[in-house]
C-alpha cells in the first residue's frame, strides 16, 4: 500500500519581521534607476553587493521585485506595490534620525528659472530654518518636476498644479501661492513691442511659443491652449508654435528669437532676455496659478518653512488677490480656491 504524500503547510512569515533599511534603500535606488550599475554608483556600493541585497530583500518578503534580462530591469507588480511604502519607510527613518540628532537632510527645491518670485520664498524659508540646508535648482516645467518629486529625486517645486496628470496629483500635496499675471516676450522691433501693454486679441495672427513638445512643461502648453482658444477671427486666431528644441541660455534664446520672430508666452516676473521686450497681457489679464508642490506625506522642517514663507509673502503682497479682469480656467479656479 502506497502511503499518502505528506502535505506540509507553508510557513507563515512573521508579520513583525524587521526589514533592514539598507535593503530598502537598495531596492528604491534600483527601482528609480532601473539599472543596477547606476544604482550602485548612486549608493557608493559595489554592484555585486547591491544585487545580493536586492535578492535578500526578495527572499525576506517572499516576492520577486524586479524582472531582469540582459538588456533591461523592470519592476514587477509586487515591486510597484512595495515602492511607495519603501519610500515612506525611509523618509520616516530619516525623520527619526533628524529628530535624534537635531539635523534634517538637505531639501532640494526646483525654482523653475532664476529671477522669479520663488527665489524670494526660498530665501525667507532659509531664514526661518537656518539649521537646514535648502538647495535650489533651476529646471523649467512642473510636469517634469512633479514626476521627480513622486519618484523621490526632488522635494518641492512651483507651478500650475491643475495642469498635472491626475495620477501625478494623487501622490502630491500643494499650497496655492500666487496668481501671476502673464506676459509676452516680443523680439526686438516687433510692432507690439511699441505698446506698454499688449491686449490679448492683438496676438491674433501670431504664432506664440508656449513650450509645445516639451514633456516637462505640458501644464504650461495646456494653459496657453485654453487661453488662446476662440481668440481672434476665424482663420486668424492665435496659434501655438509647433514643437522645437528648447533654447538653453540667453545667447541661444536671443539667436532663436531673432531667427523665428515668434512671441513667447511668459509671466510678468520673467527675467530680462537679450533681444526681447517683455510686455504684460491685458483685456483680460491672464493669470498663471502657482502652487508650492511637494510629495504627499513628506514631513520636513524645510517644507514647513517654505509653506510659511509662501503664505506670509502672499499675504504681504496680495499674491492671491485676483484682479477684477483676471482670466483663469474654471478647473484651476476651483483647485486654487479649495485650499486658499
Amino acid at each position: 500500500m502506497t502511503p499518502e504524500p505528506r502535505v506540509v503547510a507553508p510557513q507563515r512569515r512573521d508579520a513583525r519581521r524587521d526589514v533592514d533599511p539598507r535593503l530598502l534603500r537598495g531596492f528604491v535606488a534600483v527601482a528609480e534607476e532601473l539599472h543596477f550599475t547606476r544604482a550602485a554608483a548612486r549608493l557608493y556600493v559595489a554592484q555585486q553587493a547591491l544585487s545580493r541585497d536586492v535578492r535578500r530583500l526578495e527572499r525576506e518578503l517572499g516576492a520577486e521585485l524586479f524582472s531582469r534580462t540582459t538588456r533591461q530591469v523592470t519592476l514587477t507588480a509586487d515591486g510597484e506595490r512595495l515602492l511607495p511604502y519603501a519610500r515612506r519607510a525611509l523618509e520616516a527613518q530619516d525623520d527619526l534620525v533628524a529628530a535624534a540628532t537635531g539635523a534634517a537632510r538637505p531639501l532640494l527645491v526646483d525654482l523653475n528659472s532664476p529671477g522669479l518670485a520663488f527665489g524670494r520664498i526660498l530665501e525667507r524659508a532659509r531664514a526661518l530654518v537656518p539649521e537646514c540646508e535648502l538647495m535650489a535648482r533651476f529646471e523649467s516645467g512642473l510636469a517634469g518636476s512633479a514626476a521627480e518629486i513622486v519618484a523621490g529625486r526632488l522635494d518641492a517645486s512651483f507651478g500650475r498644479y491643475a495642469g498635472l496628470d491626475p495620477a501625478l496629483r494623487a501622490g502630491l500635496d500643494h499650497q496655492p501661492v500666487r496668481y501671476e499675471p502673464m506676459a509676452v516676450l516680443l523680439p526686438a522691433g516687433h510692432p507690439l513691442a511699441e505698446l506698454d501693454e499688449v491686449p490679448l486679441d492683438a496676438l491674433a495672427g501670431e504664432t506664440v511659443y508656449a513650450g509645445a513638445g516639451n514633456p516637462r512643461t505640458t501644464e504650461w502648453t495646456d494653459l496657453a491652449r485654453l487661453l488662446f482658444e476662440g481668440r481672434g477671427d476665424e482663420g486668424c486666431g492665435i496659434e501655438i508654435a509647433p514643437p522645437a528644441p528648447l533654447a538653453v541660455g540667453p545667447e541661444e534664446f536671443e539667436r532663436v528669437m531673432a531667427k523665428n520672430r515668434n512671441p513667447v508666452l511668459a509671466v510678468v516676473d520673467f527675467p530680462a532676455m537679450p533681444g526681447a521686450e517683455l510686455r504684460p497681457l491685458v483685456d483680460p489679464v491672464p493669470l498663471s496659478p502657482v502652487s508650492l508642490v511637494w510629495r504627499k506625506g513628506l514631513v520636513h522642517p524645510g517644507i514647513s518653512a517654505l509653506r510659511e514663507a509662501a503664505a506670509s509673502l502672499a499675504a504681504e503682497e496680495g499674491w492671491l488677490e485676483r484682479p477684477a479682469d483676471g482670466w483663469l480656467p474654471a478647473t484651476d479656479s476651483l483647485i486654487m480656491m479649495s485650499l486658499n
